[in-house]
């Protein structure tokens, strides 16, 4: 009776639309859930089909390329975007992370993949922001795909500048020799499944994978919340 007293007078609110949440319902109201742009990568696997595979090709060897979201500006991706980002919803982008891991779970991907990393921050940007947004994506996908995961193993050397208004070429620049693995013995041999939030150019992604092979892991594939 008071929980059901403090939903209506404090209802819980979507983070996709701001609409209020009905019973059961979990960050996003089930209308948004059903609107939302979802890429479908996953069904196409490692193929030419697959227009994220296509955006590595001729630059790093990468096994599998998925996304769960297109990225639409001003849309409900976005909004849920700019909330995990900057509104401190550490909890959304778990949310996002099992929503995923389970359907790439249900579609046989879970042996793949031997170790989950994130793409790091630098240590000043985390302790401003407090998390890592693809930390919390990560973890989200390793629950629910019940893989390793680890926040450490993969570390950011530079504290880069913003990448959202730069070119292809700039952003690889401001990423090169940024990354570094702590713990080489933990990748070597591993099919790392890297994660970050959002896909642009693919630089930073690029960045991290050459590292990883570089430091022995048998193959890397990429998973981002959205891609652009």
């Amino acid at each position: 009776m008071f929980e059901d007293l403090l939903a209506l007078l404090f209802p819980e609110t979507c983070y996709a639309c701001d609409g209020a949440l009905a019973r059961g319902e979990k960050f996003i109201c089930t209308d948004c859930s059903i609107k939302l742009p979802y890429t479908d990568c996953h069904l196409h696997g490692a193929t030419e089909l697959n227009p994220l595979q296509r955006r590595f090709w001729g630059k790093v060897p990468v096994r599998f390329a998925f996304s769960y979201l297109h990225f639409r500006s001003k849309g409900r991706v976005q909004r849920l975007l700019h909330r995990l980002k900057y509104k401190g919803a550490q909890d959304l982008g778990e949310h996002l992370g099992f929503r995923y891991g389970s359907l790439l779970s249900d579609h046989h991907y879970t042996s793949q993949f031997d170790l989950i990393l994130p793409v790091p921050l630098h240590r000043n940007k985390l302790r401003r922001r407090g998390y890592n947004q693809s930390d919390s994506f990560a973890k989200g996908l390793a629950e629910a795909m019940e893989l390793e995961w680890s926040s450490k193993t993969l570390v950011r050397l530079v504290d880069t500048t913003s990448q959202t208004s730069k070119n292809r070429l700039a952003r690889w620049q401001n990423v090169e020799q940024v990354f570094q693995v702590k713990f080489p013995e933990r990748v070597k041999g591993k099919r790392i499944l890297l994660v970050d939030d959002v896909l642009t150019t693919g630089a930073t992604l690029e960045a991290c994978a050459t590292v990883l092979l570089a430091q022995g892991c048998s193959e890397v594939s990429v998973v981002t919340i959205a891609a652009a």
